[in-house]
């Protein structure tokens, strides 16, 4: 599976961006999708999570609930990260990442997700 980001970019406090996470090599229907965030000087930590039969879990409630939102595309075999009401502490790269095992349950250790994307940069000015 090989999976690439776009989709972000400079946006004012305020504002909305959907970031794509295009998957091939495989089916992403066969995995649970995460998207995970690093912002500068911080360890990577995770947005939201959507299992494979399509539960969506927010680890990262406090930050992000009500904002952000994950969802996916089978005929385009693309996932989703829908970002609302952005602010400067949402700046950051965004990752997204699958596997076919560990599901979001394992998500918020990013050491049981097989699968990365390179990455897309997502800056909020004030």
């Amino acid at each position: 599976l090989q999976l690439v980001e776009s989709g972000g970019g400079l946006v004012q406090t305020g504002g909305s961006l959907r970031l794509n996470c295009a998957a091939s090599g495989d089916t992403l229907d066969s995995y649970h999708i995460v998207w995970y965030r690093q912002a500068p000087g911080k360890g990577r930590e995770e947005v939201i999570c959507l299992s494979r039969s399509g539960e969506i879990s927010e680890n990262l409630a406090d930050s992000v609930k009500g904002r952000f939102t994950i969802s996916r595309d089978t005929e385009k075999n693309t996932a989703y990260l829908q970002m609302n009401s952005l602010n400067p502490d949402d700046t950051a790269v965004y990752y997204c990442a699958a596997d076919t095992v560990y599901g979001c349950e394992y998500s918020s250790d990013p050491r049981f997700i097989s699968y990365w994307g390179q990455g897309t940069q997502v800056t909020v000015s004030p």
